[in-house]
């Protein structure tokens, strides 16, 4: 793949994947490695740990998401993360403008409802 492509990708999947985090800690409060396997499904974003967790922890401080520690029997305990308030204000206007931005890319490139 060329490096133009490779960073344009790269760039995408990041913004991407913040939105993703934030949607599957909408229903329920999980443990990061659930949080990755639950990811993983969508390939095309190459999730491994060592990309969740520095995002989990900058959603942390930019206050969307809140922590806590909760007694394992597999083990030591786990840290959970949960959406906050805050953060559920913000998947919303994520999700208001994932739906604005794609129906309008998909209208300009006339690929509504076509495979190419």
């Amino acid at each position: 793949m060329d490096d133009c492509l490779t960073n344009w990708v790269t760039q995408l999947r990041k913004g991407i994947l913040e939105f993703c985090v934030l949607r599957v800690l909408e229903d329920d409060s999980l443990y990061g490695y659930d949080i990755v396997r639950q990811l993983r499904v969508m390939e095309v974003l190459v999730i491994s740990e060592g990309t969740i967790y520095p995002i989990l922890s900058r959603l942390r401080k930019e206050g969307l998401l809140n922590t806590y520690l909760e007694e394992s029997p597999e083990g030591p305990a786990r840290k959970y993360y949960q959406l906050t308030n805050r953060g559920r204000d913000i998947l919303s206007q994520m999700r208001s403008v994932w739906t604005t931005m794609t129906q309008s890319i998909e209208a300009a490139l006339g690929t509504k409802g076509k495979q190419r």
